[in-house]
């Protein structure tokens, strides 16, 4: 009797967990949206694309496979997001699904009047990975950003996440932003986002035409562009080349770049590649102000010299050490001085002032914007060169001799 007993009460407590395929969702019902782009729109506040993968065109095979394209753009409009998203069901024949969303693309004039309006619904939407990555379309519309093709990735949108992946540990100019990083950035006191630009290159007329793909050179192609610098939620300057690059470094994400020097009257004649770098930010306080310091630690490998220089000199190497140390010291200063014209303090400084000396931070947060203009910051740089290459001395050298 009281094995009887215990199996019932074991099958009553596992009928919860075979509840089944209550909620499922077959394939061929739904429109998987890879990319959205928010243009301001004419007679409603926003203009929705929306990138759809199309599946039996993106399989094995070159791109398109023959078939077609890999993807359809379709356009909305509406007040809100979730209208817009609505809206659209009037032309997709299926289910919108986000959770394959890798990317958020919207317009610089959407960006300048503010986007608050639309961080809610992606943030709130249990389908919408907050990791899903953000980009401003710069000197053009997100519907063009979304619906240029690429003829080296066959979904465009893994171009553009690829791209800030290797530009970011490349380059140094740039770093990915997602939702909740901007989100972060957004409502924190002390704290302001920075999102990643990105333009259409080329003539735009060609933008989405399949012939384009046949070609080796495409006529149009997308590229990576400076950092989109916001206040309050609304797009503010952009910071660019060194000035982008300055700001990578402060905020502790430079994988490697390329520093260039000049030698024996010679601009960019040595090129030193870090390897690691290390960015430490500390607070101190002097008379009741902060003063912000910034310890930068550099290592890295000449990958060019191109001029006459011995390079198995000690001498030598650290005086090219200290050249490094003055161009990322220049670099870091002037993308600081610019920030501080626009009182935007991308770096997180009021955060750094807030974990250091709550009760200063107290007094400051509420003019934070006028402190931050007038804050004084001292940067120190320790670069060394830790290897030459696969060589020591270049040809220049023993041309000379």
């Amino acid at each position: 009797m009281r094995k009887i007993f215990v199996i019932s009460l074991l099958m009553i407590l596992v009928v919860p967990f075979l509840s089944g395929c209550w909620n499922q969702k077959e394939l061929t019902d739904l429109a998987f949206v890879m990319a959205m782009g928010f243009d301001k729109g004419e007679n409603k506040k926003f203009e929705v694309s929306f990138q759809i993968v199309n599946p039996g065109n993106v399989s094995s095979g070159q791109n398109g496979a023959g078939q077609g394209l890999p993807i359809a753009v379709y356009k909305s409009a509406g007040n809100t997001l979730t209208e817009a998203a609505r809206n659209a069901t009037k032309m997709i024949s299926r289910r919108l699904y986000y959770s394959h969303t890798n990317l958020i693309a919207i317009s610089e004039e959407v960006a300048r009047d503010g986007i608050l309006d639309v961080m809610d619904a992606l943030d709130r939407d249990p389908e919408f990975r907050t990791t899903t990555q953000i980009v401003v379309a710069r000197h053009s519309t997100a519907e063009e950003l979304v619906s240029a093709l690429t003829n080296l990735d066959k979904l465009p949108v893994n171009k553009i996440t690829k791209e800030l992946k290797t530009t970011e540990s490349m380059l140094g100019e740039n770093t990915r932003v997602n939702i909740d990083d901007f989100l972060a950035g957004l409502v924190s006191n002390g704290k302001e986002p920075v999102v990643n630009g990105y333009i259409v290159k080329g003539n735009k007329e060609h933008i989405g035409r399949a012939d384009d793909l046949q070609k080796s050179k495409t006529e149009t192609f997308l590229e990576a562009n400076g950092l989109a610098v916001f206040k309050n939620g609304k797009l503010t300057g952009w910071f660019e080349h060194e000035k982008a690059r300055g700001v990578v470094y402060v905020l502790d994400k430079v994988q490697s770049t390329d520093i260039n020097i000049p030698w024996n009257g010679k601009k960019h004649a040595i090129t030193m590649a870090p390897i690691r770098s290390k960015t430490k930010v500390s607070v101190q306080v002097k008379n009741g102000k902060p003063i912000i310091n910034i310890a930068i630690e550099d290592e890295g490998w000449i990958s060019e010299a191109n001029t006459d220089v011995d390079l198995t000199n000690p001498k030598v190497i650290e005086k090219i050490d200290k050249l490094v140390e003055k161009e990322i010291k220049q670099q870091v200063i002037e993308s600081i001085k610019d920030a501080q014209k626009i009182k935007s303090d991308i770096f997180g400084f009021g955060e750094k002032v807030h974990r250091a000396n709550p009760k200063l931070w107290k007094k400051l947060k509420g003019n934070w914007d006028n402190q931050f203009a007038e804050l004084k910051v001292n940067v120190k740089v320790d670069s060394y060169v830790r290897r030459e290459g696969i060589r020591t001395n270049p040809f220049w050298f023993n041309m000379n001799k």
